[in-house]
């Protein structure tokens, strides 16, 4: 099992079975909070969608595809951070991550972000990160600016948002610009 220590306050770990709940509760919990910009938040909808998020990821850690860390604040489960779209021959993947509303503001999700980057360069041997927000989700997107990520681009009508077509704004950051 995976975890990355981030500060006294903080950790990563691997999502196991036993999270669903917390992960579930979290997500309920803040869920007007989180559905204005996470398309996914409508689909989740009980302990078993949760249950079965992590049971996928699992899957997709051990084929080296993904991998989905719990957020872990002064013991309570805040959040989760992910690795995904994960490919191997051009050694690059993206991160994404959502927080419950109460854990907003702390510098948690950018402190997550940045170990979890340092675990990927350092540990998995990647080349590049990449982290995709919707545009109008500008609070999600001052985290990769904190941590050096350039703007690549646009993905224009890239993703739906509750029935309308949005943008996608695409950072990226190279193992040799990482100097955290």
């Amino acid at each position: 099992m995976i975890e990355i220590p981030v500060n006294e306050k903080l950790f990563l770990r691997q999502l196991q079975p036993q999270d669903a709940p917390l992960i579930y509760h979290q997500l309920d919990i803040s869920r007007k909070y989180l559905r204005k910009f996470l398309p996914w938040v409508d689909y989740n909808t009980n302990e078993e969608h949760s249950l079965r998020f992590i049971e996928m990821m699992t899957r997709k850690t051990e084929e080296q595809e993904a991998l989905a860390l719990g957020i872990w604040y002064e013991n309570d489960c805040c959040g989760v951070i992910d690795l995904h779209n994960w490919e191997h021959q051009i050694q690059k993947a993206e991160i994404g991550y959502w927080l419950g509303a109460a854990f907003q503001g702390k510098g948690i999700a950018t402190a997550a972000a940045k170990a979890l980057i340092s675990f990927a360069f350092t540990k998995l041997k990647l080349n590049k990160i990449e982290i995709r927000f919707v545009m109008q989700n500008e609070k999600s997107g001052r985290i990769p600016i904190r941590l050096g990520f350039s703007k690549e681009g646009i993905l224009r009508d890239s993703a739906k948002l509750h029935g309308q077509f949005v943008d996608m704004v695409v950072m990226g950051i190279l193992r040799e610009d990482w100097h955290h």
